[in-house]
């Protein structure tokens, strides 16, 4: 026998991704890691299956993904030096406690984008063993850099055609899900520049036909114009960041890039967060109509936070998707991108990201209802991660208001 797990509402995306559906009344049916039916509770009940009900006022929706996080980053106000001052066994710890507080929030599925050591591919098989608890594991091992390039010390470094191959064909052979590529430099490696460019559009290709012949997803950092425009000509299936940032840290759209990105069906994570606004350079403006200016456009927006950069704690996911709603998405836009749209963009459609029969049992029960009020996300009642109950441990409290300190950024100006 399974277990019906039901609420006063269920809210489902359906497997194309492009909707939000609402249900009353009914339960959704569990066996073992698998979800076997969602159907009006009476009709479940009748078949003598164990019932958890969360109650008056709750919700049960898929359970959330983050697309990008950096678990063996702290997410202090710094980060690397506390990388730095960490041997392994200290980094890996680090990266379990962080697994646990996005479980805590509510994500079921994330993507470490960058991990030195291996630690990821550890991470990952600890969680599935059973050993420790967190959500499911997509890892890249050390995201490709050129020599000295952003986030160098994760072990990435590569340069030319050749090395470019063999470099991918490293990370498929120690078990990465897919590529990661920096294309421009970073804010959180000194001496690299997030407005330049990295590699050669020659090399990016090569990096890109290399991860494709294995079935293996591309996904490029890419903050600068130029960085940017390489990527999607490279072919990338995803882009993390997309700020068009400039050399003094302004911001510059270039509405043919968003353009290209859209007509390519590339998805792109904004990687809103916590500390979006109190990270930034000064001098750079965000248009408080970004995100809906994206969507309006045909961009392919997903959820991810790069949790574990300074101030970016991973428990905190809730507030990135606050940052999309202030800047221009409507809710049931933001659940989207949250749950159906990032599964698809991790090649995880029909797997999860949506409660529908033969998706795995992933789902999250709050109190209230996130298509009115996305803070009512962090009233997290019980996480289901491929059949697994799991108590949250840790208690989200920070909102994305928090995070917007200067008055000339907050979204409601």
């Amino acid at each position: 026998m399974g277990t019906i797990y039901t609420a006063e509402t269920l809210i489902t995306a359906d497997q194309g991704g492009v909707s939000i559906e609402s249900f009353h009344g009914s339960g959704i049916l569990v066996d073992g890691t698998k979800i076997m039916a969602l159907a009006p509770l009476g009709d479940l009940v009748s078949e003598g299956h164990s019932l958890r009900d969360f109650g008056p006022g709750s919700t049960i929706l898929p359970g959330l993904i983050d697309t990008h996080v950096h678990l063996a980053l702290d997410g202090s106000p710094d980060p690397l030096t506390a990388f730095n001052n960490s041997d392994d066994r200290q980094k890996f710890a680090c990266m379990l406690k962080n697994a646990r507080e996005l479980l805590s929030a509510g994500v079921t599925t994330a993507r470490d984008l960058g991990a030195p050591d291996l630690l990821d591919q550890a991470a990952k098989r600890t969680i599935d063993s059973g050993y420790a608890r967190g959500p499911r594991l997509l890892t890249v091992t050390a995201p490709l850099t050129i020599t000295g390039g952003h986030c160098w010390f994760f072990g990435g470094e590569c340069e030319g055609v050749e090395e470019v191959r063999r470099k991918v064909r490293a990370a498929r052979r120690d078990g990465a899900d897919c590529i990661k590529i920096m294309s421009t430099g970073g804010d959180l490696t000194p001496g690299t520049m997030p407005s330049q460019p990295q590699f050669t559009l020659e090399e990016l290709r090569a990096i890109v036909e290399e991860a494709h012949r294995y079935g293996l997803m591309v996904t490029a950092h890419a903050h600068g114009e130029e960085g940017i425009r390489r990527a999607i000509e490279a072919g990338v299936d995803s882009l993390e960041h997309f700020s068009f940032r400039m050399a003094d840290g302004s911001r510059q759209e270039r509405p043919e890039l968003i353009q290209l990105a859209a007509s390519r069906g590339v998805f792109v994570c904004s990687t809103l967060n916590i500390a979006w606004f109190t990270v930034m350079d000064g001098s750079e403006f965000v248009p408080f109509d970004m995100m809906r200016k994206f969507v309006d456009q045909g961009i392919r927006i997903v959820a991810g936070t790069d949790a574990g950069i300074g101030h970016a704690s991973h428990l905190e996911y809730v507030a990135g998707l606050e940052g999309m709603a202030a800047l221009g998405m409507t809710n049931d836009e933001v659940l989207l991108a949250a749950t159906a749209s990032a599964a698809t963009s991790l090649g995880l459609k029909g797997v999860t990201g949506a409660l529908s029969p033969g998706h795995d049992a992933d789902l999250v029960a709050i109190m209230g209802d996130p298509r009115r009020n996305l803070a009512s996300l962090r009233n997290v009642m019980g996480v289901v991660t491929r059949g697994a109950e799991y108590h949250p441990e840790f208690t989200s409290t920070r909102s994305w208001n928090d995070a917007v300190v200067a008055p000339k950024y907050h979204p409601h100006s």
